[in-house]
């Protein structure tokens, strides 16, 4: 007989002991609080008499238990005072937005268009609203065009100046696939209410690769918001994919022309996201006609052909088209010497192009550069133009001079871009190693917001300060606002904290020939103000994936969540990373896996030499091209590290090359500017032998570093087998590890579940092996 009174074994929960539950209860609460901080995605500012403006925000915040992000519209009232000062009166709550995937104010503020994309089979819901209610609403039907495309690169969603129409990009309807039923293949296809017939599957579609599942082809529409009659637009190849479309100046009585960005494909469509190495065009095409009175009018142009003219034919990328305010320019960026070296990311440039409303469309367009790639810059000079986003009204009164956000070597700055000079201006403190983000005009003030590794985000107000010699300078305050609020602990932890910027010097410059690459790289490090007689913190090495991307001093929810658990962090920009000019990003190419490695190790080392870091207390976490570095240290330096982790981690570039949609990553990364030459779908013995060669998993023998893989199943860019195959070989060899697949996800990890138990799952696993 069992004894009754015998107490029953505790059965834990899958991959749990006793000690990890202990930290899993204690550090989700820490974790929950940074969490909560919400994050403004879009600001409008709307002008109006008597120094009075309205704003609206956009804001989202992660809704852990629902794995959705929350979205509210929070409205404030702006006030100038005769002092020079601004209040702002926020309304009492915000509204939530459930189900919207995007909004955009028209050109007047007087209406804001609302689009519903569908979870499933049914139509896309236009909302337009006033102020007081819903003017108008639409349903699309599926069989007219598929979700809108709101990601940020291929959205484009455009009100004309009038205000009664709206261009878009959507995705196109889904072709016709072949029927089935009892008897055998159905000629004439079914409907979806067609219950004695199936549907097959018909031909494989390409894709847009990485966060585009399904996805197929963006294309043009134009919708009437009178009438609610939705047109696609005519005269665009199908072999271009568009997005970023603008409505070009208008004048009565003549046509109306929209441009866009086309991307075109010739084998495959290569993944795009965080790709801008993809070429592209600027593209003018005529948009459609509603009614018989606009057809009937008389144009000049009415004898031209209806085709889709590209107006940047000597330029091999173009994006994010803007007019001026005038209408007699049009600025872009590109991205070239990113599509020239085929790195995925690069140096961009700014460009104009002189614009005439009733210019025929078939006259040729000359390209003036504006700001050209910096190659090295001298110390605290311009590095380069590193812009991911423009406002669509980006413009100050005088009507050529541009505000944009841009890197700044490990920092956001905002500019001021002169598009007819070329004169560009940092125009955030120069005293402050913080990050700021660009968001909306109130005229020719600046809204933004700046943040750094310790300090929650803050709302920030720019008003220029005339000088007498030209050289205006601008003036910040602090704007009192409800939307970063944060716990009391999280406010102490954070206030206990500090960072600061290293320049870290070069050790092996003398092997490259480019000055660039001889250059300091930056690191920032944070740690504890308290100091401590004896011992220091454990240190956590922070790599950014790309490689060519930027650890920058903003806040980051998880880092800071890493720092208040009681760790320093050493955010290495290794060289390759951007805002440091062309040649160091360029210096990177064909030596991943050693020059990013020895810059990392540099960087460890130097703190060390400070006194800053202990050498047996420190871990590395890195995701991507981070996680390639992450499992290449643990590798190459196999008694420096106690505990790594790495998100979707590139672990073998011999298996990856097969299996991603930016295989050509592979070949630029590896070979260098030759990759471009030696790229195939094909890989020779040869080209996987090398692959092998530069891979972590090549050192996979000398790991002995506990480490844990957080994995996406879902992932296009570094699909899961790559970290299934080190995990694997981890296995064989007896090394500790952990390995998390997250089944819904993608590269990034970003759902709000998989991003809260992925940092959790960090924290409990380096407190196991650190401390």
């Amino acid at each position: 007989m069992e004894n009754p009174k015998a107490t029953a074994h505790k059965e834990f929960p899958l991959g749990l002991d006793e000690w990890t539950e202990e930290e899993y209860a204690v550090q989700s609460k820490l974790l929950q609080q940074f969490t909560n901080i919400s994050n403004i995605d879009k600001a409008w500012i709307f002008n109006s008499d008597n120094g009075v403006s309205q704003g609206m925000f956009s804001i989202s915040q992660p809704d852990v238990l629902a794995n959705k992000r929350r979205k509210f519209i929070l409205s404030s009232t702006i006030s100038k005072e005769s002092n020079g000062s601004v209040r702002f009166q926020w309304a009492p709550f915000p509204i939530a937005m459930s189900g919207v995937s995007t909004m955009v104010s028209s050109p007047s503020g007087s209406k804001l268009l609302v689009v519903r994309n569908p979870e499933s089979e049914g139509p896309c819901r236009f909302e337009i609203w006033s102020q007081s209610h819903v003017e108008k609403e639409f349903h699309v039907a599926q069989s007219v065009h598929g979700s809108v495309y709101t990601d940020g690169w291929f959205e484009g969603i455009s009100w004309n100046s009038d205000e009664t129409s709206i261009a878009y990009v959507a995705e196109e309807p889904t072709p016709a696939k072949p029927a089935f039923n009892g008897l055998g293949y159905k000629k004439g296809g079914s409907t979806d209410n067609d219950t004695g017939s199936w549907k097959g599957q018909g031909d494989w579609e390409e894709e847009w690769g990485e966060t585009y599942a399904g996805k197929r082809q963006p294309a043009l529409f134009v919708i009437n918001i009178t009438s609610g009659e939705v047109q696609a637009v005519k005269g665009i190849d199908k072999s271009l994919s568009v997005g970023q479309v603008v409505w070009a100046p208008s004048t009565k009585g003549l046509e109306q022309y929209l441009v866009f960005v086309g991307w075109s494909f010739v084998i495959r469509k290569l993944g795009i996201k965080y790709c801008y190495n993809r070429p592209c065009a600027l593209y003018a095409v005529k948009a459609p006609h509603h009614n018989e009175s606009q057809a009937n009018k008389t144009d000049i142009h009415s004898t031209e052909d209806v085709q889709a003219l590209n107006l940047t034919q000597t330029i091999n990328s173009a994006f994010f088209p803007r007019f001026s305010p005038d209408g007699k320019f049009l600025v872009f960026l590109s991205a070239r010497s990113s599509v020239d070296s085929g790195a995925h990311s690069a140096t961009n440039s700014l460009h104009r192009i002189d614009w005439s409303s009733d210019m025929k469309m078939s006259q040729s367009r000359k390209v003036y550069d504006v700001l050209a790639v910096v190659m090295c810059a001298e110390d605290g000079c311009f590095p380069g133009l590193y812009c991911f986003s423009i406002l669509s009204s980006p413009w100050l009164s005088d009507g050529y001079t541009m505000i944009i956000s841009s890197i700044w070597n490990s920092s956001q700055v905002l500019l001021s871009v002169n598009v007819l000079s070329g004169e560009v201006f940092c125009i955030t403190p120069t005293d402050s190693n913080f990050s700021w983000n660009l968001l909306s005009l109130d005229g020719n003030n600046i809204l933004a917001v700046s943040s750094s590794p310790v300090d929650v985000p803050q709302v920030k107000y720019g008003v220029i300060v005339e000088k007498e010699n030209d050289n205006n300078e601008w003036s910040w305050s602090d704007v009192s606002d409800p939307i970063f609020k944060c716990s009391d602990e999280v406010r102490s932890l954070t206030s206990s904290l500090k960072f600061s910027v290293m320049k870290i010097s070069v050790k092996d410059a003398s092997v490259s020939p480019m000055k660039g690459a001889h250059k300091p790289y930056e690191t920032i490090f944070v740690s504890s103000k308290a100091k401590k007689s004896d011992t220091c913190d454990p240190l956590i090495v922070i790599l950014h994936g790309g490689p060519h991307t930027t650890s920058l001093t903003s806040f980051s929810k998880s880092l800071a969540f890493l720092s208040a658990l009681g760790y320093s962090l050493l955010i290495v920009n290794y060289r390759g990373s951007l805002g440091f000019g062309e040649e160091a990003l360029q210096s990177l190419l064909g030596k991943i896996g050693s020059q990013d490695v020895k810059d990392v190790l540099n960087a460890i080392d130097h703190v060390i030499n400070l006194g800053l870091a202990s050498p047996s207390k420190i871990a590395v976490l890195g995701g991507s091209h981070g996680g390639f570095l992450t499992t290449h240290l643990i590798g190459q330096a196999p008694e420096k590290f106690v505990a790594a982790a790495a998100r979707n981690p590139v672990c073998n570039l011999a298996l990856m090359v097969g299996t991603s949609d930016i295989p050509d990553w592979c070949y630029a990364e590896t070979y260098g500017t030759m990759g471009s030459e030696r790229f195939t779908e094909a890989p020779s013995a040869e080209d996987l032998t090398q692959f092998y060669s530069k891979s972590p998993i090549s050192h996979i023998s000398k790991v002995k570093t506990p480490t844990l893989l957080l994995l996406g199943a879902q992932d296009l860019r570094v699909p899961v087998t790559n970290g299934l195959q080190y995990a694997r070989a981890l296995r064989e060899k007896g090394v500790q590890h952990k390995v998390i697949v997250f089944p819904n996800d993608v590269h990034g990890i970003e759902r709000p579940q998989s991003d809260f138990e992925s940092f959790l799952n960090i924290g409990v696993w380096f407190k196991k092996y650190c401390k």
